[in-house]
């Protein structure tokens, strides 16, 4: 392996090690039927790194197995981030005039799959789960994770922690 993509590994790893720590801290507000999971506030990632789609879904697998809420979650919450984190890229990456759209994914699917999902595990109403799920969303996504975004593109020291290129490098990817 050359030393780039062992930096690439790396920035993917870090991003799925952050996951899991604010998974874990949070953990009380992480895993409940009504709960904000503060780590999707990284979902936003996507919009300017691919790096940031297998780094959140190992991070959201890893948690999902530590969490208690069993299989269904290990699988179907972490695939619902998986699919988010690959939506906000394909909508986003490399758009600028579509940066409000980025947290947009994560907040629509996670409220509908993982809605779902605890409203089985939970015997609660449909509704009632993926308002809750989609409110947590929005709080992470939203209110965390797009000033997130905005502090990254200012932050030149945190473009280049995740290997982050200039709108007109992106396309080198």
């Amino acid at each position: 392996m050359n030393n780039r993509k062992i930096r690439l590994l790396t920035i993917s790893a870090m991003i799925s090690a952050v996951y899991l720590v604010l998974t874990l801290v949070f953990y009380i507000t992480s895993f409940l039927p009504y709960q904000i999971r503060f780590a999707e506030a990284l979902t936003v990632l996507p919009y300017f790194t691919p790096l940031a789609i297998p780094g959140l879904f190992v991070g959201c697998v890893v948690a999902n197995i530590i969490g208690g809420n069993g299989i269904w979650d290990i699988v179907i919450g972490s695939l619902a981030t998986l699919i988010a984190a690959y939506v906000t890229y394909k909508i986003s990456y490399n758009k600028p005039k579509r940066k409000l759209l980025a947290p947009l994914p994560p907040v629509i699917i996670n409220a509908v799959i993982v809605g779902a999902m605890l409203s089985i595990l939970y015997e609660l109403p449909l509704f009632v789960t993926m308002l809750s799920v989609g409110g947590g969303q929005i709080v992470a996504c939203y209110l965390l994770g797009y000033p997130l975004m905005l502090l990254i593109e200012k932050n030149k020291r945190l473009r280049e922690l995740f290997d982050i290129k200039n709108e007109d490098q992106r396309n080198e990817w």
